[in-house]
Parts: C-alpha cells; sequence; structure tokens
C-alpha cells in the first residue's frame, strides 16, 4: 500500500470540492483547479477528507495512487494559499522588468528576450530588477515556467553569471592557468 496514498487529504475551510466522471474539481479563494484522475483511481469525498483509493496492486496502480494523492493535496494548497517561485539573475547588466503580461528579460543577448507568461501566473520585479517573484495556484505549470525562464540563460559554470533559482549553489570550475 501506498503510504502517501493511505493518507487522507483535509479540505481546510472554505475550499469546495466535486468529484465527477474521473474529474476533480477544487474551488477556493484563490481560484479552481481541475485533475482527471486515472480509471484505476478512485476518488471520494467524506467528513471534509478526500480519500484517494486503487482499484488493483499493479506496479502502475500503486504508483498513481500516491501521484494521484499528491497533486489532489497539492491542488488544495495551491487554491487555498498559492505557491512562488523565485528566480535570481546574476551578472553585469542582465536585468529584468515586468510589462503587462510579458517578462522582459535583458540576458546579454543582441536584444532583451520578451517571455509571455500564461492566465493565472503572476510575477513582480524588485527595485534592484535582479529578482524574479512567480505566483500561481497550480504547481507543475509554475515550476515549467521557472524552468522555462532558467533555460533562457542558464547559469555559466565558470563566471556564475545567469538565471538561478533563490538559494540555488553553483559549483564554480576552474579555469585555464596561463603558462608561465
Amino acid at each position: 500500500m501506498s503510504r502517501i496514498g493511505k493518507k487522507p487529504v483535509e479540505i481546510p475551510q472554505g475550499i469546495q470540492v466535486e468529484v465527477k466522471e474521473g474529474v476533480i474539481r477544487v474551488k477556493g479563494s484563490k481560484g479552481e483547479l481541475n485533475y482527471t484522475f486515472p480509471e484505476s483511481i478512485k476518488v471520494s469525498v467524506a467528513d471534509s477528507k478526500i480519500i484517494v483509493e486503487r482499484s488493483s496492486d499493479t506496479k502502475v496502480d500503486r504508483a498513481l495512487h500516491g501521484l494521484a494523492r499528491s497533486l489532489i493535496s497539492n491542488m488544495i494548497t495551491g487554491v487555498s494559499h498559492g505557491y512562488t517561485k523565485v528566480l535570481e539573475i546574476k551578472g553585469v547588466g542582465y536585468r529584468a522588468q515586468v510589462k503587462g503580461n510579458k517578462l522582459v528579460i535583458t540576458l546579454g543577448y543582441s536584444q532583451p528576450v520578451e517571455y509571455e507568461l500564461p492566465k493565472g501566473i503572476t510575477t513582480t520585479v524588485d527595485d534592484k530588477q535582479t529578482t524574479i517573484t512567480l505566483n500561481g495556484i497550480d504547481k507543475q505549470m509554475l515550476g515549467q515556467i521557472a524552468a522555462n525562464i532558467k533555460k533562457l540563460r542558464p547559469p555559466d559554470v565558470y563566471k556564475g553569471k545567469g538565471v538561478r533559482y533563490a538559494g540555488e549553489r553553483i559549483k564554480l570550475k576552474a579555469g585555464k592557468t596561463g603558462k608561465k
């Protein structure tokens, strides 16, 4: 039995959960999320708890059991509190700014890079224009957007310049030594 899948998901006050025809719909103060769970997984709501069960004991169903429970738990957290990802920009002349629903980032290329933010994701940039804060209710989409922004200029292993997650440490390599 999946240890994570066995645990029921608590439904906080003010969150509405509806299960219909293989789809769970979670609605809260921050927004609404849907998840279509696999046919082999059974989801039910009882006593302000969501219970996730599986139909068989195959390896695939065991894996999907814990996955479905985790995704539903993330949905509950997302619509009640939301998620935040913070990116840091390191490098001379590297900066970011928000223009409408676009993130305009100068990363040492000949032109600034414009990244269109999807609906549901908001962003702010600090006064120094070197810290990007992404906010949203969908954990998976937020992580994918942060990874896409980081991929525009990944941290260089020799100088440390580029876009990185907040708190991420880059181990710098030693450069070539000159002739003596």
